[in-house]
Order: C-alpha cells, then sequence, then structure tokens
C-alpha cells in the first residue's frame, strides 16, 4: 500500500444498514471488511485506477466513497492534497465542488415547492419582476442587436432545467453570448446583483425550446429562494439542508481555521506541466469562489458531507431522521424533463436527459458507460464528480482538484472512474 494511502472496500451485503456505518456520512471510519475478503478483485481494480490517476504525471490526489444499499463499499484517499505533493490527501479534505451546488440549489427551489410557496411552472417574474416581458436575439451584432418579443415567459421550470433561453454559445448565438459575457456576471457582489444584470439582458432562444447549459438558469434559481424563504441564500441552504444533514464542512467559505484542510487548485501550461491556477480560491484557498453566495457553482465540501446529500436522495428525501423531501419530489427531480416539451428538446450528451438539476441516463448503451436508466449526477468544474442510482441503491463520489487547460490537458476521470464502481458491484 502507498505511504500516502488509505482505501478499504468491502463486499456489501444484500440489505439493511448497520448502525456502527451510519457513521460513515459523517467520517468514512466504519469498520468495514478486510480486501482479501472480497470475492475476487473487482474493487481493488478501483483503487488501482485511483493510485495510477494520482501519479507524478497525473492528478495530485483523489478522495472516492461508494456506498451499496446503504453499507460502505468503498472509500479512500489517493495522493497529495498540495501540488508540490509533501501533504497527503486526506479523506476530510475540502473541495471547491463548483457545480456540483446546482442540485443543492435545486433541492432548495423544491422544498419551496412543497410548501406550497412556489409551483414549478410559475413564471419567473411573479417572484422577479424585472423579467417580465422577455425579448429574443434575432439578428444584429453586439451594437445594434435585432430583437423580438419572447412568445412566451421563462419559468422556474426553464431555469431548473437549463432550458430558459440564457446561452452561452459564441457558435450559435454570438450576439448574445457576448451580451452576456459583457453583463459580467462572474463580478456581481450579491444574488440581487445576479439578478439585475441578467434582467437587463435579451435571450438567445425562446424558452423552452433549447436546452443551453448555463449557470445564470441556477443563480436565478438561487435569488428566488431568497426572496420567497425570506432569508439570504446561504442561510437558507445552512439551515434546512446542511444542518439537518450534519454537513459541517459545506460552505460558501472556509472558516480560516479549516482552511489548511482545502485541497490546491492546479492547471496545465502547454507543456502538460501542472501550476497552481489563476483564481482567487487557487491563490487563497477557501476564500469565496465568487463574490455573493453561487447557487450555480459556490460550494467547498467534503466526500462525507457529499455523501450525506446525496444519500438523502437515493433514500427518498430523508436523512439524519428528518425527511428533507418526498419521495414524490425526488422521484420528480430524478425524471427527465426535456421530453416533456413539444417537441422534445435533446440534451448535449448521447443517451442523457437532463432532470431538476443533473443529467438523467435515459440509455446507458448510446452513452457509453456502465449504469442505469435513471441514474442521475452531476460534476463541478474543477474534477469533482457524483452518481445516484436508485436501481442499484448506489451513491458514488470521486473528488479531485484540477481545472482542464493548456494544450495538453489531464484525460477526464469520470468515464472509467464509474465502469470500475459498476464493474464492482454484485
Amino acid at each position: 500500500m502507498h505511504p500516502t494511502a488509505t482505501t478499504t472496500v468491502t463486499a456489501p451485503p444484500p440489505t439493511g444498514r448497520s448502525a456502527a456505518c451510519r457513521l460513515l456520512a459523517a467520517t468514512l471510519a466504519c469498520a468495514l471488511v478486510p480486501a482479501s475478503a472480497l470475492a475476487g478483485d473487482r474493487w481493488q481494480r478501483l483503487d488501482d485506477f485511483l493510485q495510477r490517476s494520482t501519479t507524478a504525471d497525473g492528478y495530485p490526489g483523489a478522495v472516492a466513497v461508494v456506498e451499496v444499499d446503504g453499507r460502505g463499499a468503498f472509500h479512500g484517499s489517493r495522493g497529495h492534497a498540495d501540488l508540490a505533493r509533501t501533504r497527503p490527501m486526506r479523506e476530510d479534505s475540502i473541495f471547491r465542488i463548483y457545480s456540483m451546488t446546482k442540485p443543492v440549489t435545486s433541492v432548495a427551489l423544491l422544498m419551496l415547492m412543497e410548501e406550497g410557496r412556489l409551483s414549478l411552472d410559475d413564471p419567473l417574474s411573479r417572484y422577479l419582476p424585472a423579467f417580465a416581458d422577455r425579448q429574443v436575439v434575432v439578428g444584429g451584432d453586439l451594437r445594434h442587436p435585432q430583437l423580438a418579443p419572447s412568445p412566451r415567459a421563462i419559468t422556474l421550470r426553464h431555469l431548473l432545467t437549463h432550458t430558459s433561453g440564457f446561452a452561452a454559445d459564441a457558435d450559435a448565438h454570438p450576439v448574445a453570448t457576448r451580451l452576456l459575457s459583457a453583463a459580467d456576471v462572474d463580478s456581481a457582489t450579491s444574488l440581487q446583483d445576479v439578478a439585475a444584470r441578467l434582467a437587463a439582458l435579451p435571450l438567445a432562444d425562446a424558452p423552452g425550446t433549447h436546452f443551453h447549459y448555463e449557470g445564470s438558469n441556477t443563480e436565478l434559481l438561487a435569488r428566488v429562494v431568497e426572496v420567497v424563504g425570506g432569508q439570504p441564500f446561504a442561510q437558507f441552504l445552512q439551515q434546512r439542508i446542511f444542518d439537518p444533514l450534519a454537513m459541517r464542512d459545506t460552505s460558501f467559505e472556509v472558516p480560516a481555521a479549516q482552511r489548511g484542510r482545502v485541497v490546491d487548485l492546479p492547471t496545465s501550461n502547454d507543456d502538460g506541466s501542472l501550476r497552481l491556477a489563476g483564481t482567487a480560491s487557487a491563490r487563497t484557498p477557501g476564500v469565496r469562489l465568487k463574490g455573493y453566495d453561487s447557487g450555480a457553482g459556490g460550494l467547498y465540501s467534503t466526500a462525507a458531507d457529499y455523501l450525506a446529500f446525496a444519500r438523502m436522495l437515493l433514500d427518498d428525501g430523508r436523512g439524519e431522521g428528518r425527511q428533507l423531501l418526498s419521495r414524490k419530489t425526488v422521484e420528480l427531480m430524478m425524471s427527465d424533463q426535456l421530453g416533456g416539451f413539444e417537441p422534445a428538446i435533446a440534451s448535449a450528451g448521447n443517451g442523457e436527459g437532463f432532470g431538476l438539476g443533473g443529467y438523467v441516463v435515459t440509455d446507458p448503451a448510446a452513452r457509453g458507460r456502465l449504469g442505469s436508466v435513471g441514474q442521475f449526477g452531476w460534476s463541478g468544474a474543477a474534477s469533482t464528480y457524483f452518481t445516484i442510482d436508485r436501481r442499484e441503491k448506489l451513491v458514488a463520489i470521486l473528488l479531485m482538484q484540477y481545472l482542464p487547460g493548456g494544450d495538453r490537458p489531464l484525460a477526464s476521470p469520470s468515464t472509467r472512474f464509474y465502469n470500475l464502481v459498476y464493474q464492482a458491484i454484485p
């Protein structure tokens, strides 16, 4: 065993969850059967892959956890938490999860839906009046865009499914994309500021006609949560999701005393070598990823914390003895929404649709990796990944830190990781 690595694997039992293994959400340290007790070496293949991926010419380090049928099947850390490779990776290391924030924001909005305070097909303008009477770019250029009235209003469902008409696609929508870029949403200082900047922009497409993955959608959802919930977005998440699930290390900013646990954030030079990325959070680990509580990509978290969140969704909305969402709401969240439009909207990936805040697998064969129909998940820009498979009662999480860049970026580990997870389950 590599001296800087810790890994434990066990074959999951057929049913049930022991009281000891429930501690996995907080500690990832429940007592597990030694690897030698495995039938074959299938989980060892995953461990070997993580070791190969964190050698000198690969990712600095990784933390992975897999839970099957309520029991820890695999958890471990490999490599290092720093670019200099002097600080061993720990299972409680803190990662920038970026877009893995989006499912958390979706859950927050769905909580308000369950309370009868909003509906998915409500117009966005009901809560943010500045978004009434949208216009769509139909031609022109940056200085003189040609606009036409939108045939329909943006709804909350459009935002959840990235079909609102906001787009960052310079090839298909050059004018709308340049206008969005000029609004410089990332420099906003509050979600209210974000909404004000976006309200001044025309759309690239009429709402409900095209899928464009764009963070502006989720930022607006976070602002709706603030308005309807009557409190700052970060406070809502803390009180309604993080505290109930004992997610003690998930936040928009890492406390100073815990910043030594934050993993370095590298990117690639053109020659393939690694260097620290140029972001503020790479230079000062633990500071805010954006100047506001970004519902699209602002959270830091750990493997244990995100496992608690994912397990809640796997367990029909129940976590730590509390019902955060109903079973039917979770089913809706993990149902493909794109096929419900007339005509159906194609997503960006073969074999994938989109639910309320994450991908939904519609055809594993077309997707080209092992999995199940109905499998739900997402990833983050800095190489973090998770999936929830209700059919197999499985959660799998892989956390690394790397922003793709340069002419020779590191290969994405996601397909191989998920294939190795699925080949190991009974």
